[in-house]
């Protein structure tokens, strides 16, 4: 049976893609790399490995059974993105696949829910999804085509949590807000100007799903009237914001400590 022809991705003809560009887009093996988190990409059942390449000396951090190609610090350079900071480890798989929002945070129980609105920085995302996995958050929400792969820097700056939190992808993240608060959570966004702080919100005893939005825009209109209230952290009035990824990080504390 003949597969059906790729459609062009963001206008531009899947042959014409960068390489890596187009195998990330079109759900073919992309590189994860470092050590954190090609370990744990190999400690994950539901990853397909195609190749794994390391040094000699970082191949003895590997678990037995491994079928591992060794080879010099300048050929793995060569075979990543410029400025891939490998520590001589790196792992070649297929996308992780998302998981439906209800399979993910229904029902309802003690665990937050993160979502992201917007972020499309790679670091910022990767760092959200470390701090979602050291607060036990129950799933990451991202929306569909507007954020980046979870490979190559993300998985980096992830360390390995990608592994550990599922994500869900979704179209509108606006009527996903309101299907979480149909499950039972209470739905913040967290904004700046607001007058609400985030700890106040918190004493609602409903687990939460803290909406995050990207820095400088932060959340879209219509994501923030979704929300059951809007909240903020609060910070010295000498500095505007803090980096998304890091208001991720107090957010989750918060909500844990609840």
């Amino acid at each position: 049976m003949n597969k059906p022809p790729l459609r062009p991705l963001h206008g531009i003809p899947p042959d014409k893609l960068p390489r890596r560009q187009f195998e990330e887009e079109t759900g073919g093996p992309s590189w994860v790399w470092g050590v954190h988190a090609s370990l744990a990409a190999l400690a994950n059942p539901a990853r397909r490995i195609e190749r794994v390449i390391a040094t000699r000396n970082a191949s003895q951090r590997l678990p037995g059974g491994i079928n591992v190609q060794i080879l010099d610090p300048d050929a793995i350079d060569g075979m990543l993105p410029p400025g891939a900071v490998h520590q001589g480890l790196a792992v070649r798989a297929f996308p992780l696949e998302p998981v439906q929002l209800d399979a993910a945070c229904a029902p309802a129980d003690a665990r937050s829910v993160l979502i992201l609105d917007g972020v499309t920085d790679p670091q910022n995302v990767g760092a959200a999804f470390r701090s979602a996995a050291a607060f036990g958050v129950r799933a990451v929400v991202l929306q569909d085509r507007k954020s980046p792969p979870l490979t190559g820097v993300l998985a980096k700056a992830a360390a390995g949590a990608i592994e550990l939190v599922p994500h869900v992808r979704v179209t509108n993240i606006a009527r996903t807000i309101e299907a979480l608060r149909g499950m039972g959570y209470l739905t913040l966004g967290l904004e700046g100007e607001t007058e609400l702080a985030i700890a106040d919100a918190l004493k609602d005893p409903r687990p939460a799903a803290l909406v995050l939005g990207a820095e400088g825009k932060g959340l879209r209109e219509g994501v923030a009237d979704a929300c059951e209230k809007r909240v903020r952290i609060p910070i010295a009035s000498t500095m505007e914001s803090l980096n998304v990824s890091v208001a991720a990080a107090i957010a989750l504390y918060e909500a844990q400590k609840r």
